[in-house]
């Protein structure tokens, strides 16, 4: 009577499957780490606030709506509104505050605003 199987157990390791998890982690670990960025950019400080310029503050929300000095204003009528509140400052100067996530599109508008006017345009942050 033969009690011994046909079917013998193979001590060998396939490392295919192996490498295929390897492959998938390495993947995954690139796509989510935080990549620092291209340009390191060490912001200049400032000390003390200049009394003798006005500002006007324009802010852009993430509905994409613009605020000047906490009036609502329409794209259309932004320059005029800038022209109107700017007419007689020596040094006319806006403070750009847009949300994290307003199009680039939006803000670059309000600089070349303030570009065809010669404006000085601050762009408004938040400290870390």
């Amino acid at each position: 009577m033969k009690l011994k199987g046909r079917n013998k157990v193979s001590p060998e390791f396939s490392m295919s499957s192996m490498t295929d998890i390897v492959f998938l982690l390495l993947v995954f670990f690139m796509l989510t780490s935080n990549a620092p960025n291209a340009l390191d950019l060490l912001l200049p400080k400032a000390k003390g606030k200049s009394t003798n310029t006005q500002n006007v503050a324009v802010s852009i929300n993430s509905n994409l709506d613009i605020f000047v000095d906490n009036v609502k204003v329409k794209q259309e009528f932004l320059e005029t509104e800038l022209k109107r509140r700017l007419k007689n400052v020596d040094e006319p100067t806006i403070i750009l505050r847009a949300e994290k996530s307003v199009p680039i599109d939006n803000a670059v508008n309000v600089m070349d605003i303030a570009n065809q006017n010669n404006y000085k345009v601050i762009l408004a942050v938040r400290p870390k």
